[in-house]
């Protein structure tokens, strides 16, 4: 008989909020925020030794649904829907998985769109600047709020393991173990320089009014091709010449007109279109340059990426995938050496994969079986110890 259709794994976002005048939520930018809202979604049950709490954290543009679905006709489950779940790698019968909105992002968790409690107006650019740091800090306040003593592991890919790097060195005695995937411990000059030309493109735009464009509309224009630059760095030389080629778009030959001639140039408008309804411009802005700041080595006594790192006490699995130029692999053996320069051992796995730097969400079969295993191993120490 064929099997029955597993059941949708149905999820709910969930708000926590924290911070007052009179206890502000200090900032590194030396800025105060007097109210921070966190939205986040949980999986699975803490157990009675609290001792299986992971925390998922999510990439650039993503959000708390890592997985599941809000109800039983969305149409698209979570971003991470094919790791998180019963019987997969962050296994939701073993594990309680915790995925939060960063600070500053558009999805529920405080940001330049949210209201200014002094103002009773959105913060638009009079939002503070913030960093990595600032956005764990955040998820420091929801860990106490839900009781999590220790992370079993803290994970994440792109973005979100800049934030699982910061975790283990900012509070390494709360972190058995950490995951960071398609990473880096700062970001490079090319890197930086494709995060400046995407804000650039933002703020020239003739809608974008200083940030202070009307609710329900966007510098459409300038989001569009700052996600359209963006989303090639996501992909590699390879994945791109076997998705299109040189493949036209609906015409049998060239038309010797600006308009779209090529499939990769109707595929990246119709990725710029999309991004418009989803995301907001300033968020955009204000998380890019939060990427940019990151230099896990400032955390160290000598400025010193070993420095830093001498700060961690957990277990560490790296993940590299060989055709990301975005975060390509040497970074991911930066943090390697760096750690072996404490005399500290490290899983490290460079996963060959044309997919580049998106293969942190598409190399599935390959990626599970590494982190499943990984995380069995520390939830068999944590029961050890």
């Amino acid at each position: 008989m064929p099997q029955a259709p597993a059941a949708k794994m149905l999820v709910k976002e969930q708000f926590f909020s924290f911070a007052s005048k009179e206890e502000p939520f200090r900032l590194r930018c030396g800025k105060n925020l007097n109210e921070v809202q966190v939205c986040y979604e949980s999986y699975g049950e803490l157990n009675a030794e609290k001792s299986n709490a992971i925390l998922i954290c999510h990439a650039l543009t993503g959000s708390a649904h890592v997985a599941g679905r809000h109800s039983e006709d969305d149409r698209k489950p979570g971003w991470w829907d094919e790791m998180v779940g019963p019987g997969k790698s962050f296994d939701t019968n073993k594990y309680f998985i915790v995925c939060s909105n960063i600070l500053s992002s558009c999805y529920g968790t405080t940001g330049p769109q949210s209201t200014s409690p002094e103002t009773g107006e959105s913060y638009n650019l009079d939002f503070p600047m913030t960093t990595i740091y600032d956005m764990v800090n955040v998820q420091n306040e929801l860990m106490k709020h839900l009781d999590v003593e220790k992370w079993l592991a803290v994970a994440g890919g792109s973005l979100g393991g800049m934030q699982a790097l910061q975790w283990a060195v900012t509070y390494p005695e709360k972190v058995h173990s950490c995951i960071p995937i398609a990473t880096a411990a700062q970001c490079s000059p090319l890197s930086i320089g494709f995060n400046w030309v995407g804000r650039e493109s933002i703020i020239k735009d003739e809608n974008f009014d200083d940030g202070n464009y009307p609710k329900g509309t966007q510098p459409e224009k300038g989001l569009s091709i700052a996600r359209m630059i963006a989303h090639m760095t996501y992909l590699s030389d390879v994945s791109m010449q076997n998705k299109f080629g040189r493949k036209l778009q609906e015409m049998d030959d060239v038309n010797y007109e600006f308009t779209h001639n090529f499939q990769v140039e109707s595929y990246l408008n119709y990725q710029g279109r999309q991004f418009v309804n989803r995301f907001d411009a300033n968020s955009y802005l204000y998380i890019t340059r939060a990427m940019d700041y990151f230099n896990l080595a400032e955390e160290g006594e000598d400025k010193s990426l070993a420095q830093a790192l001498a700060k961690s006490l957990c277990q560490f699995c790296i993940i590299s995938f060989s055709s990301d130029w975005l975060f390509p692999p040497y970074q991911s053996v930066e943090i390697v050496n760096a750690l072996a320069e404490n005399h500290r051992t490290a899983t490290y796995c460079n996963i060959k994969s044309d997919a580049g730097h998106d293969a942190f969400l598409l190399e599935v079969d390959v990626l599970a079986p590494i982190i499943g295993n990984f995380l069995e191993q520390q939830l068999e120490s944590c029961s050890n110890a």
